[in-house]
């Protein structure tokens, strides 16, 4: 009996290109599960702790009326960072920061005094000290998936608002 007969077929029954065609299949299968590589999907380490985590964050230009109103703390949030959900935080505190201008002195010097407009009244800068439960890798706390560090933008959202912040400073407790 040949191994090959006249028509391509392996000892008459198979075609060599059906056989190639599952081998090829055989090893991207095999690829996939035996060597996945290294996926970017996750920042999660091995080793890494979960540690309470305090975010300092400020929304400039925040517009509504009584927005300080709506913050109490204790109340938990939703929090996106990079278009990712990153779950739910809880507000610490949250502070209205007072407009201020340069206001020349007759002496030549600068003197900030609140700003006295009255289109500022729907527009107010806010602080926020947020906390909740993050994981310590070697490059900073990790907050569903996704790395806080100062500059990093979080959108806020809760029953009556949503908005973006951006984190001014990051701290691990112990």
């Amino acid at each position: 009996m040949k191994i090959l007969d006249s028509q391509g077929r392996l000892f008459g029954k198979l075609s060599i290109l059906d056989v190639g065609a599952a081998l090829i299949v055989l090893l991207v299968a095999v690829g996939i599960f035996f060597f996945p590589g290294t996926s970017g999907g996750s920042v999660a380490q091995v080793g890494t702790s979960i540690k309470p985590v305090e975010i300092d964050a400020i929304a400039i230009g925040l517009k509504g009326t009584n927005v300080q109103d709506l913050f109490k703390a204790g109340d938990k949030i939703n929090v996106v960072i990079r278009n990712q959900p990153s779950g739910q935080i809880t507000i610490k505190s949250a502070k209205t920061l007072t407009r201020t201008l340069a206001v020349p002195q007759p002496n030549g010097t600068l003197k900030a005094l609140p700003d006295p407009r009255e289109e500022e009244a729907f527009s107010k800068n806010m602080m926020f000290t947020l906390e909740g439960k993050g994981q310590l890798t070697e490059n900073g706390p990790v907050l569903g998936n996704t790395k806080v560090k100062i500059g990093t933008t979080l959108e806020l959202e809760g029953n009556k608002y949503i908005f973006n912040a951006s984190v001014i400073d990051v701290r691990v407790k112990e």
